[in-house]
């Protein structure tokens, strides 16, 4: 009973460190697009989605790390940029997401798929587009994305990354339709314009830009109310950039 109960600690502490944004991150971001997107456009990506929705179909892409058939793409879910640029050379072999997101578009665009693969591309994409917004996704290449830095949150022993992937979102307490009411408050005409004109290496910007208050930790490492209250607002943002940018991809190629 106690190897079980110690195996499974380490599984979950092992998903807690490995997924992005957790399953309420993702669930939220697929939400505030689908809200967003044009009614015509809605349609066609439920169609090819179906049975998923655009929230649940975030989530695919960390389940499917449990099936080894999938390996190939265990480095597509991040990269590494140092001051804000895409670096071919600093990448891992097996790609990564500035890249996948790039050519599973293409993909996409291009048509002539049969249902399953398109299905699988489009979860794909979905899953990478709201990663890269996680800014640990973009990483400075020496503590795999905060998943090195250990430290105490509420007393619990976790690790950076893992606080920015589900601590702090969690501990809200709040589903993700709730938080996404919330926050879709604020997706206004002009926010919406501001994030469309933003390029790709604009996100990289923006996430290398967002790593220096992420890192912003005490001696002490360990944190809990303050960290949370300081760096909601940061977090909050890279959600709602996230849906934004989905959205706007959704309607490139299925508008």
């Amino acid at each position: 009973m106690k190897r079980l109960l110690a195996t499974s600690v380490f599984v979950f502490l092992l998903a807690t460190q490995t997924f992005a944004w957790g399953q309420l991150g993702h669930y939220l971001i697929g939400y505030m697009t689908e809200m967003q997107l044009k009614r015509s456009v809605r349609k066609k990506v439920e169609k090819v989605l179906y049975p998923m929705s655009v929230g649940r179909s975030g989530t695919w892409m960390d389940e499917i790390k449990s099936d080894h058939a999938f390996d190939y793409a265990y480095s597509w879910h991040y990269m590494t940029s140092i001051s804000g640029e895409y670096d071919e050379s600093i990448q891992e072999k097996g790609g990564n997401v500035y890249a996948e997101i790039n050519r599973i578009k293409n993909e996409l665009k291009a048509g002539n798929l049969d249902s399953q693969k398109e299905a699988e591309l489009l979860k794909m994409l979905i899953h990478l587009v709201e990663d890269i917004h996680q800014p640990l996704h973009v990483g400075t290449g020496e503590d795999k994305g905060g998943n090195d830095v250990k430290l105490e949150y509420f007393g619990k022993s976790t690790n950076l990354h893992a606080v920015w992937d589900s601590g702090i979102l969690d501990g809200k307490a709040m589903s993700y339709t709730e938080i996404g009411d919330e926050l879709s408050r604020r997706v206004k005409k002009d926010l919406i314009k501001k994030y469309r004109a933003g390029t790709m290496q604009d996100w990289l910007a923006e996430a290398v830009a967002a790593r220096s208050s992420v890192y912003d930790l005490p001696e002490s490492m360990k944190i809990s109310y303050a960290y949370g209250y300081d760096y909601t607002p940061l977090l909050e943002e890279r959600l709602i950039a996230a849906s934004v940018r989905l959205a706007q991809i959704l309607e490139e190629i299925y508008g």
